[in-house]
């Protein structure tokens, strides 16, 4: 009986590992991946004006305002930008493209939802 259960399993483990098995996966994979990459994330102002923007404010909403970490810095103002930079920008800190420590931390702690939020905030004109 043992011999019969591991020819059994044996016999699985192949049938999982053959090419077909593999194109099957991948194409799986690339199903899902494509149907993230219409899955389209909306940012809702509102909801990062009450919960989100807290992050944001202590250096982007003074204006000149500049830093001491780690070095003399000119904090930008994001207000007014575009949405797509916004989003873009913090993607690129969160993946380590961008190398600002505050903003590396900061971006690392964000889901693409809160990304999409701060930008439908900050992407507006200012007022």
């Amino acid at each position: 009986m043992p011999i019969q259960i591991f020819t059994l399993l044996l016999a699985a483990g192949i049938a999982l590992t053959s090419p077909a098995a593999f194109a099957q996966q991948k194409k799986a994979l690339a199903s899902s991946k494509a149907k993230a990459a219409e899955t389209k994330v909306v940012g809702d102002a509102d909801l990062a004006h009450r919960n989100k923007i807290a992050m944001c404010i202590g250096c982007h909403g003074i204006p000149g305002y500049k830093t001491a970490f780690p070095e003399v810095y000119h904090v930008p103002r994001i207000a007014g930008q575009q949405p797509a930079y916004i989003v873009n920008a913090l993607k690129a800190y969160k993946a380590g493209e961008r190398s600002h420590p505050s903003m590396r931390g900061i971006a690392a702690s964000l889901s693409d939802q809160d990304m999409a939020d701060l930008a439908a905030y900050y992407g507006v004109p200012a007022k």
